[in-house]
């Protein structure tokens, strides 16, 4: 495909880093990107390897596109894992807990494409403008939104893409610059939107789903910061503002999982970082994450990251031991 092999081409003239986030994570695992209020919007471009990349459980209130270019990633997103082969296009589930799976071979560049709801649609837009954000927040079913590079609209997304990243990336073309990736933008969602119409939903609806988000933000905060702490399902319909029925069924909606499940997903994040650290024992990651119990830690974390935390330890540190390049 002849759009692919231009956006391949412009992508290979600019310069990747290696993915390290560490400095923008807080203690609850919530990235942190410092968006401009009159530009909310930033373009990353990461290489991940095996060796190189960030590990652990992350969240996020921006939205956020996801395509890697030359290899295979998994991500996993809640309680899924997504596959995404070079050319495919993932609307990320910015709010469910997520993180890059490592795997054999392990090595590709990827576009990120991270940028506030504001950027897009506010109440002073048009009320039309609110579809470009429907793959965000409009879900069928569940359904995770892979634009894959098969598809029949990819070519238009990616010249649409193409044409975004040459105009972000040349700094000598203001004061066009930020109108041009604004509009270019624009376009690609108006084509992942068309892919994803079957998710279309009423205005209304969609501003509920937005303020719906916004009030678990305190909630998803508490929970990454206090690992440990026990953090009861009718605590947590309290700090929404909820009925306990409510919160029950709309957490599952915005987190694509239970409550119960979050906790767990969150704090196994967080043990997979002490585990690299290196400096408790499993024990007692075990406890100062919340598992009284670490039999049940060991089965949780098999079951989450396909290895026992002390293989995971183990080939943590073998990785450590390993020359850098």
């Amino acid at each position: 495909m002849k759009a692919w092999r231009d956006l391949v081409l412009v992508a290979g003239r600019l310069n990747f880093e290696r993915h390290d986030i560490r400095a923008q994570l807080d203690d609850t695992g919530r990235y942190d990107l410092s968006l401009d209020r009159e530009f909310p919007f930033v373009i990353s471009l990461f290489h991940f390897t095996s060796e190189h990349f960030t590990r652990g459980v992350t969240w996020h209130e921006r939205l956020e596109l996801f395509l890697p270019l030359d290899g295979r990633v998994y991500l996993r997103m809640g309680e899924e894992t997504v596959r995404l082969d070079p050319g495919d296009l993932l609307v990320v589930d910015n709010l469910k807990p997520h993180h890059v799976v490592d795997h054999p071979d392990f090595d590709t560049r990827v576009i990120v494409i991270s940028f506030l709801p504001e950027f897009v649609y506010s109440l002073g837009s048009p009320s039309h403008d609110y579809t470009f954000l429907l793959p965000f927040y409009a879900k069928v079913d569940g359904r995770v939104h892979v634009l894959r590079r098969q598809d029949e609209i990819a070519g238009a997304a990616y010249q649409a893409l193409q044409k975004l990243l040459a105009n972000y990336f040349d700094q000598g073309a203001q004061p066009f610059r930020e109108s041009a990736c604004r509009a270019w933008f624009l376009v690609l969602l108006q084509e992942l939107a068309q892919r994803f119409h079957d998710a279309e939903i009423h205005r209304w609806e969609f501003l509920r789903q937005r303020q719906l988000a916004g009030r678990f933000n305190r909630l998803l905060a508490q929970v990454n910061r206090s690992h440990a702490e026990r953090i009861t399902v009718t605590q947590a319909a309290k700090l929404a503002g909820m009925s306990k029925a409510q919160f029950t069924r709309q957490f599952k909606v915005v987190a694509g999982m239970t409550f119960v499940a979050y906790v767990t997903h969150v704090r196994l994040g967080e043990a997979s970082r002490l585990l690299k650290m290196g400096e408790l024992t499993i024990a007692e990651i075990a406890s100062r994450t919340g598992f009284t119990d670490q039999s049940y830690f060991d089965r949780c974390f098999k079951r989450a990251f396909g290895q026992t935390p002390r293989q995971f330890r183990g080939r943590a540190i073998d990785r450590a031991d390993c020359p850098k390049s």
